[in-house]
């Protein structure tokens, strides 16, 4: 197994962090991961990705140009990214981010509404959560635990008492998963 993904957004959604978890997650799998974040200087509000690989076997390269899955929650990251799923991958979109939707026929494309869904819940610092969730439905890369696992080393231990939270935001993410 191995999954070369890019996650890509704004600042301030959360991006950065979400790769870092399931880079993590991948780690305390006993998985061969890479994570290489990529951001402008304005780092909230301007635009962030992430390049995570897990894999069972060690990696060669960090530098992707062509991904397994994409995970996208803005426009220009769709326009961006869109092209370079490989054919038979993945592409996951945001749907509030996105006017002009996917149009290829050679991937597996879904949405999730996942700022509706952390709105609902009145907290949308969970928002990233439920993106991975919904990701983690449709390619399980990491397991549940694995999330678990890396929550309880990434968050500061201040903030431990909102892992249980976290994990209801992936397994929502799972549940709002819509294939197009």
């Amino acid at each position: 197994m191995k999954k070369e993904i890019i996650i890509s957004g704004f600042g301030g959604q959360g991006v950065l962090s979400m790769g870092k978890i399931l880079a993590y997650s991948g780690l305390m799998e006993d998985k061969e991961v890479t994570w290489m974040p990529a951001y402008g200087p304005e780092q909230r509000g301007g635009t962030a990705n992430v390049t995570v690989i897990v894999s069972d076997e060690r990696i060669s390269s960090p530098v992707l140009s062509k991904y397994d899955i994409a995970i996208v929650l803005n426009q220009p990251s769709l326009d961006k990214f869109e092209s370079r799923v490989k054919p038979g991958g993945i592409l996951i979109y945001e749907g509030n981010g996105i006017i002009s939707p996917p149009t290829r026929t050679d991937i597996d494309i879904y949405r999730i509404d996942a700022m509706d869904k952390a709105a609902e819940l009145k907290n949308t610092k969970v928002f990233n959560m439920i993106v991975l969730g919904g990701m983690l439905k449709v390619s399980p890369v990491v397991s549940e635990n694995g999330v678990e696992k890396a929550l309880f080393k990434t968050l500061p231990e201040r903030h431990h008492k909102l892992i249980p939270l976290n994990m209801e935001a992936i397994k929502i993410g799972g549940d709002i998963m819509q294939k197009q």
